[in-house]
């Protein structure tokens, strides 16, 4: 089975979340700087939503460049993914409209947190499909962005409910390691290359 599909399934889903969350940005009744005020904290949590989009897509975009081939299962845990994927729209909306309170803050954490857990589990159902010669496997090998990110997120989900700040700046944590795509899919098909000449 080829991996074309779920890779265009993907980009077009990815796409229209962030299409959904720019349009849940209102456009203020004013022609002032100052009518723009009240849109800071909707467009710094829309510009954060759309950094975590944009690196699941640079990243699922490097992981399935390096998987041969998917089966069934891979696709639904691509599904899987996605779904949780397709809830930062919501969670980014609630956050906005109730200045990052606890408990929208703590429920996008819980978005985040099921959202890499989602990524670890799809990455998981390739390697088993792919079996010991797995590519991925070879060049993932610990996964360890993967274990600071969720214990992050849990932190953030737990810290939500008395400081809300420190929650937002540990997801902002876990953006940073996971913006530049993973090296070692790189570096992995830089080797293959190289052996190949």
């Amino acid at each position: 089975m080829t991996k074309n599909r779920l890779e265009a399934f993907s980009d077009g889903v990815l796409a229209i979340i962030i299409t959904i969350m720019v349009l849940e940005i209102k456009i203020p009744h004013g022609t002032e700087w100052v009518d723009l005020k009240p849109l800071i904290p909707i467009l710094l949590s829309y510009f954060f939503s759309f950094i975590y989009v944009g690196i699941y897509w640079n990243n699922h975009h490097h992981l399935f460049h390096i998987v041969s081939a998917i089966n069934g299962k891979v696709m639904w845990a691509n599904l899987h993914f996605l779904f949780w994927v397709s809830l930062l729209p919501f969670a980014t909306g609630w956050m906005d409209e109730n200045h990052f309170a606890s408990l929208p803050v703590a429920l996008y954490g819980f978005i985040l947190l099921m959202c890499g857990a989602a990524w670890r589990m799809m990455a998981h159902t390739i390697i088993q499909y792919e079996g010991n010669n797995s590519r991925l496997k070879q060049a993932v090998k610990s996964d360890y962005k993967t274990v600071v990110s969720i214990v992050c997120y849990i932190a953030g989900i737990t810290l939500a409910f008395v400081v809300p700040i420190v929650s937002t700046v540990l997801y902002v944590f876990v953006a940073a390691i996971w913006f530049i795509p993973d090296r070692r899919i790189e570096n992995k098909l830089m080797e293959e290359e190289h052996d190949s000449l």
